[in-house]
């Protein structure tokens, strides 16, 4: 089969079949499709689109392109379940979220990545914390998985390199806004974590990757249908992301906000309310709640009697990282030695953020990469954030910097009062909880 004939199949706007698609992926692994063969069925694929078949196929295929993970021999103690973000500004749900499952019986061999663009990557959170392996070897994981029922990790060589090897092509030629790509991209990692529950956090608003709920929502639906087509039960929750989560951004300021989140001391109310709903679905999805109520009540015991809090220590001391952190995070997590505080400029209601500005902007601090091969200053980032709908008195907070030096500092003020807008009269935001998707359809 010539690589050149599948690609005027995708070309003249024909479905892939099933051997097509192997001999695709198969090409992308050891070699014997060229940058220019891989990118030229990219661009096909992104122009004429993909039918759920191919989505599935195509998913599957970068699944079994490398090692896919087998529990059934590693005597864990629960169903093996996993939440995944699309991407925002201040996204520390999963810092939170896998603790809190743990604590109510599940594992979570949570496989996530770096920062992307405007948006942080859980790894880069972690990777602040002194001593924390974020590639383990499978022993390692393992006895994390039954120490502390989750580990967050990096994908591996192993893991899907069918996948790692397209994003990249699809990264340099402008094929990455496609719904089925992105589908199979993300499933591809998930099916090969050995999961037997997934529930998807899909972004919306100004801050996310899908800006329209229009598009937010066929990403859901195209989650769930070809994770359902390829047998592992999928939910998908849109949230809104026109304001960062939570009161921080930036990496070592997120893990101090989830510490104190899972000693019940920082619980900010849109944050909580996903953290809770994401849980919730979760418990119930393996079976671990008798309904809705059940497993709020579970998440919320969690939270209040510690036992969440005691899962993310014992995660972090397995997997290298320092057994007192949560007792000590200042201690450990690094600061930064300027910190500004940024007031309000007048009075009345935080109306608007432009949040993927305010992501940009903690790149521009140091706090993300330009390019691949960039240091990340994981001391960076903003605190205190007024969410929209709060009433300020001129000179209030709205905000504190933390940054390398003064100039960094008073650059970052003066960008961020333009990037929160104050109405003058009062305004209710966006509910936090959207819309959610737990039925496939054809697409």
């Amino acid at each position: 089969m010539l690589a050149q004939e599948i690609i005027r199949i995708k070309r003249d706007g024909h479905r892939l079949e099933r051997s097509h698609i192997d001999h695709f992926v198969h090409g992308l692994v050891d070699g014997t499709w060229s940058e220019g063969q891989a990118a030229a069925l990219a661009m096909a694929m992104f122009l004429n689109g993909m039918s759920r078949d191919e989505t599935v196929n195509l998913t599957q295929a970068m699944t079994h392109s490398g090692q896919v993970m087998d529990w059934s021999n590693a005597h864990l103690h629960g169903p093996v379940l996993d939440k995944h973000s699309s991407g925002g500004v201040g996204d520390k749900i999963s810092l939170m979220l896998a603790p809190i499952v743990a604590a109510c019986g599940g594992v979570v061999p949570m496989i996530s990545g770096r920062g992307l663009g405007h948006t942080g990557g859980t790894l880069d959170k972690l990777g602040c914390i002194p001593g924390y392996q974020a590639t383990p070897d499978l022993a390692t994981l393992q006895q994390a998985l039954k120490t502390a029922g989750f580990a967050i990790i990096g994908q591996t060589a192993e893991l899907a390199p069918a996948d790692r090897r397209l994003y990249a092509i699809r990264d340099v030629t402008a094929t990455v806004e496609s719904v089925p790509l992105i589908t199979a991209s993300i499933l591809s990692k998930k099916l090969a974590a050995g999961l037997q529950g997934l529930v998807m956090d899909v972004k919306v608003g100004n801050g996310a990757f899908a800006s329209s709920l229009e598009m937010a929502s066929a990403l859901a639906q195209s989650l769930v249908s070809v994770a359902t087509g390829a047998c592992l039960p999928t939910r998908a929750w849109l949230t809104d992301m026109n304001q960062v989560l939570g009161q921080t951004c930036g990496n070592a300021l997120e893990v101090l906000e989830a510490i104190a989140f899972l000693k019940g001391e920082a619980l900010e109310p849109r944050q909580l309310l996903v953290t809770r709903t994401l849980s919730a679905e979760l418990l119930l999805m393996g079976s671990l709640a008798a309904n809705e109520a059940d497993a709020l009540q579970k998440v919320d015991q969690a939270i209040a009697s510690g036992r969440g809090l005691e899962q993310f220590s014992r995660m972090i001391s397995a997997l290298g990282g320092p057994a007192d952190l949560a007792d000590r995070p200042r201690h450990y997590l690094p600061s930064a030695p300027v910190q500004v505080v940024v007031k309000s400029p007048r009075s009345g209601w935080v109306s608007s953020m432009a949040t993927r500005d305010i992501g940009l902007l903690i790149v521009e601090l140091g706090g993300g990469r330009r390019q691949a091969s960039d240091m990340i200053d994981a001391r960076v980032g903003f605190s205190q954030f007024a969410q929209i709908g709060r009433q300020v008195q001129a000179g209030e907070p709205l905000a504190v910097v933390h940054a390398a030096d003064a100039a960094a500092a008073e650059y970052a003020c003066q960008q961020l009062l333009t990037k929160i807008q104050i109405a003058e009269t009062p305004v209710t935001p966006a509910p936090v909880l959207m819309q959610c998707i737990k039925k496939p359809t054809v697409f």
